[in-house]
């Protein structure tokens, strides 16, 4: 290993405290990494963390824990990636496993249910917002020119809506096929033109100790799959986690949903971590354990695997259009679900004005962020609730 000028504890130790202190989502958190490790402590040169960044970015998974685990592997390997990982994840996990246990004893009672009211409102129009910046970003502006430009993109991202929002379901099938198409118009690979041993995507089976509940089988595949096939922002994953938890398998209702992502918005670390509240609540303690590990593992395997030769990964075209054609149908499906939830969530003119204002703060004020939202919006759903 080369030199380093911070020792493993350092590095584990300082993301044990950006998992229990970070709050503002994934583009926040990679910020903070940028700011405390390369211009503060200048632990990583700013190149490692645009490599970081990169493979974050174009792999499968929540883009900041794929950001960490890609810093823990930098100096100190597989241990590092390991452990630094654990760190970043587990005081999010512990924090939203109690306020599983906590909801699932008082989400009956008229006040749980006053403040759910108005957090749920706020969480659709966050977002929503979101899902539009995530549009912006990823495929194009909404200017004549980018839209000739890039006019498969948005193809394959109002395909992504339509059929989110006809089905209320996302397929994965459907992304995969947006990849190909893309990859083989913009950059068809080597082996198409001069064909050869015909790569193959090996995808790994998960082990877990036995029990005696079918359910954890089911959440273990369900959420492996969701941790493998999601690019980008956390939220990309609330289209997958609203088509199998309340669609496919009914395992939560349209308003447990919404106050699982709420959960996600208030706690620290990764907002993917959601997946822990509601394995909690689908099936305890051991439905947790057995989401988060799920979600989290494909991110971890991908990042250890494509670290040491990421620099020959990142300039291949052909990888970089397949996630581009993939992550414009993704981002159409996270639209189509936002459509989807708040047809059931905004039920009257309070929650569709706790909705408009939760999205207009945050595009005016940049003080104001998501936790304060939730936390004002379960205020004024109380309100609400008690005066009419």
């Amino acid at each position: 290993m080369k030199h380093t000028n911070y020792t493993l504890q350092q590095l584990v130790t300082y993301f044990l405290k950006l998992g229990t202190w970070g709050f503002g989502g994934p583009v926040a958190l990679v910020g903070y990494m940028n700011r405390d490790l390369v211009e503060n402590k200048k632990w990583l040169s700013e190149d490692e963390y645009k490599e970081g960044l990169a493979l974050a970015q174009l792999a499968p998974g929540p883009l900041a824990a794929q950001l960490g685990i890609y810093i823990g592997f930098v100096h100190y390997g597989l241990l590092g990636a390991t452990l630094v990982g654990l760190a970043f994840v587990l005081p999010s996990f512990i924090m939203v496993v109690l306020l599983g246990m906590a909801y699932k004893v008082y989400s009956g009672l008229p006040l749980m249910q006053a403040i759910f009211y108005g957090v749920g409102a706020a969480v659709i129009g966050i977002i929503a917002l979101s899902a539009y910046k995530l549009t912006i970003k990823s495929i194009s502006k909404l200017e004549i020119g980018a839209l000739k430009t890039h006019w498969l993109l948005w193809l394959f991202y109002v395909i992504g809506i339509i059929v989110t929002v006809i089905t209320q379901r996302e397929e994965v099938l459907l992304f995969i096929l947006a990849g190909i198409i893309y990859m083989l118009v913009k950059a068809p690979p080597q082996w198409i033109k001069k064909p050869k041993v015909l790569p193959s995507l090996l995808i790994i089976g998960l082990g877990f100790w036995e029990y005696n509940q079918t359910t954890l089988i089911n959440i273990a595949l369900f959420f492996t799959k969701a941790g493998a096939f999601v690019f980008g922002s956390g939220l990309a994953i609330v289209p997958f986690l609203h088509a199998g938890v309340v669609t496919q398998f009914g395992w939560l209702t349209e308003h447990q949903f919404i106050d699982a992502v709420a959960v996600a918005m208030v706690t620290p670390g990764p907002v993917v971590i959601t997946v822990g509240f509601i394995g909690y609540l689908v099936a305890g303690f051991p439905g947790a354990c057995v989401a988060a590990l799920a979600t989290f593992l494909p991110c971890y395997i991908f990042t250890v695997a494509f670290a040491p030769s990421f620099k020959k990964i990142a300039k291949n075209q052909s990888i970089k259009a397949f996630v581009t054609g993939i992550t414009a149908a993704v981002i159409g499906a996270l639209v189509g679900s936002v459509v989807v939830i708040g047809m059931r969530s905004i039920t009257d003119i309070f929650t569709a004005a706790i909705a408009i204002t939760a999205a207009l703060v945050l595009i005016y004020t940049k003080k104001i962020t998501e936790p304060y939202i939730i936390l004002i919006a379960a205020i004024l759903g109380i309100l609400v609730k008690t005066i009419f």
